[in-house]
């Protein structure tokens, strides 16, 4: 199993989960390096999931996806079609909710469609960027699987959650439901 970790604005940081993760994975894991970090766009961003998943060695691949890269993983994977196992998407923020970073405003025309791969949307009751009706509606948009985590805020470095063990149980579970044969 591989992973691509697809973070949100401005990439995550050294005490962010998806970071730990990552090194934790070490080979089998890798991050993807769009040009605009600080001002998204959304091509850069699908275009810099292509290049990643173009090096990985197999197409046993995950995308582990948080905030506006949940964004641009569906949207990659709505273009694409790819040969991939499926999609972690950790607090997807609402495009047209009243918190979206205005200077992703390529972001705002994703639209949420079937996405036709394995997937699990992770939410928390009490992130900023994303209520829990939308974070309802966009899993059952995208036709995935969806778990709230209770009151964790945006589920990153800045609610303190380290390694984030439950989600890292969350990934384990959801990827073990994906196994081929």
């Amino acid at each position: 199993m591989r992973y691509l970790i697809i973070p949100g604005i401005n990439g995550s940081d050294d005490d962010h989960w998806q970071t730990i993760w990552q090194a934790e994975w070490g080979a089998y894991a890798s991050r993807i390096s769009p040009f605009s970090w600080d001002e998204p766009d959304l091509d850069d961003w699908c275009q810099a999931i292509d290049k990643a998943v173009g090096e990985s060695p197999s197409t046993d691949m995950v995308l582990v996806a948080h905030s506006l890269g949940c964004l641009a993983a569906t949207s990659w994977v709505t273009r694409r079609r790819p040969d991939i196992r499926g999609v972690f998407l950790v607090a997807p923020p609402d495009n047209a909710g009243a918190n979206f970073p205005a200077e992703a405003s390529t972001f705002t025309a994703v639209k949420a469609t079937p996405l036709h791969v394995p997937g699990l949307v992770i939410s928390s009751d009490d992130d900023p960027y994303c209520s829990p009706d939308v974070a309802l509606r966009l899993a059952a948009d995208w036709q995935l699987d969806h778990v709230s985590v209770g009151s964790a805020g945006h589920i990153n470095s800045a609610g303190r959650l380290g390694r984030w063990n439950f989600g890292r149980a969350l990934l384990t579970a959801f990827t073990a439901g994906t196994r081929r044969s």
